[in-house]
């Protein structure tokens, strides 16, 4: 048995919401402000402006830690990546709010809060990321050993329960497992010396995003049914987004519709059966990104392949991969969020013909109908397009991680990564 206490790591401490908010404060806002008040004594003359731009660069501060903070418990998110955004956003809602109120502020201290707040935040992101890839130790015995396998975890098999065990390690184990009384005794004297230990199903999900599904009976979900409470509140803000969208998008409709028609003769948009909310049929509306099909083609319609796109489809015409690249075909289905079909965002709806063979091979597919399908989802950003059965097993998995997370927080996430995703293509076909 190992005598040393595992004490918190400085990556754990760092991490902790609290001290960030009270570091940002003290870096970001309230030390350079003092020295720009020493620097430029004449720039605080205006003490009520100054004191009201100070009170609210704070809150915006705090509302960025806080969100920030959030954001980065999820997998596959990158707290660097994500650090301008969020405080951007913040910020940028302050500055509106200004605006409309047309209350008099300081351009100089909110910029300097910002600057500062973001480089502070940069410098957090920096001394986590040295620490941030811990060492996994793995317990022989049941399905533990998956996550020697996954690619970006730093594993080791726990090879004896007389082994050592560093200071920092974090211990894996099938938990449903049968281990045998010395593995059982070691890993609870681990549990007392204050040693993380994890089922494996929990790291993996951590570590990949995704839910593994296995029993339903097992219940990893946590709640078969998913808020209600946020459903109402996702809806509303659906209803308000679609609303805004519809003239801001209008340009792009505009477009798209010419572009469509001059290059190819047919419809402008494409409707086709997908299975949605609660497993109803609905008519989905994207703009057409392939040739019309022929009588022959329309016959096949109902088949499994005709409704998967595959790489380099020969049937996509010049503007539709342009369209489909950018996801500018999938606007349209503004109207479908309007008719309550769909959400900005959630799992993607599958046509009818595809659904039906996915349910029939893979058990619980039909769970991922449980909210709104969306626009854009978690397995769009983390995966994109995929048709084989072997990966929609994965996206399966995807979906079920979103069903479980189903929050403001992982909406916000994935409409972040979904802009980078237009500019950069990611998953496209």
């Amino acid at each position: 048995m190992s005598n040393h206490a595992h004490a918190p790591s400085r990556s754990t401490v760092l991490a902790h919401g609290t001290l960030q908010v009270a570091l940002t404060l003290l870096f970001g806002v309230i030390v350079p402000l003092l020295v720009y008040g020493v620097l430029y004594p004449s720039a605080m003359a205006a003490r009520d402006i100054a004191q009201f731009t100070i009170t609210l660069s704070a809150g915006a501060a705090i509302a960025g830690v806080i969100v920030l903070t959030r954001m980065i418990r999820y997998p596959g998110v990158s707290h660097a990546g994500t650090i301008l955004p969020v405080f951007g956003s913040a910020y940028g809602i302050v500055v509106a709010a200004l605006l409309i109120l047309r209350e008099p502020y300081s351009n100089a201290i909110l910029f300097l809060c910002f600057t500062s707040s973001v480089a502070v935040q940069y410098a957090i992101a920096a001394m986590l990321k040295q620490s941030a890839n811990p060492v996994h130790y793995v317990v022989p015995g049941g399905h533990a050993s998956a996550i020697t396998r996954l690619r970006d975890c730093h594993s080791h098999v726990w090879a004896t329960p007389d082994a050592p065990l560093p200071a920092a390690a974090i211990v894996v184990a099938d938990l449903h497992y049968d281990h045998n009384d010395a593995w059982e005794r070691r890993m609870a004297e681990a549990a007392l010396e204050g040693v993380p230990i994890f089922h494996y199903k929990q790291v993996l999900e951590a570590l990949t995003g995704r839910v593994q599904i296995d029993h339903l009976s097992e219940n990893v979900l946590g709640s078969l049914i998913p808020s209600n409470s946020y459903h109402g509140v996702k809806r509303a803000a659906d209803l308000i987004g679609a609303i805004i969208a519809l003239p801001l998008l209008a340009p792009v409709f505009l477009i798209a519709v010419i572009a469509i028609k001059l290059d190819s003769p047919g419809p402008v948009f494409f409707r086709q059966d997908r299975v949605g909310f609660r497993a109803k049929r609905f008519k989905v509306l994207k703009f057409r990104t392939m040739r019309p099909a022929d009588s022959a083609a329309d016959d096949r319609s109902r088949d499994v392949r005709a409704a998967m796109t595959t790489t380099d489809d020969e049937r996509i015409t010049r503007p539709g991969k342009w369209l489909r690249r950018t996801r500018i075909d999938e606007l349209p289905q503004v109207w479908n969020i309007l008719c309550g079909d769909m959400s900005w965002i959630g799992p993607r709806p599958e046509a009818l013909p595809l659904s039906e063979w996915y349910g029939s091979k893979i058990p619980f597919y039909a769970y991922r109908h449980i909210v709104r399908p969306g626009i854009s989802g978690w397995a769009q950003v983390n995966q994109g397009h995929v048709t084989e059965l072997e990966d929609i097993h994965t996206k399966l998995q995807y979906d079920f991680f979103y069903v479980k997370h189903f929050s403001y927080w992982i909406d916000v996430i994935i409409i972040v990564r979904t802009i980078a995703v237009v500019f950069n293509g990611f998953g496209a076909k």
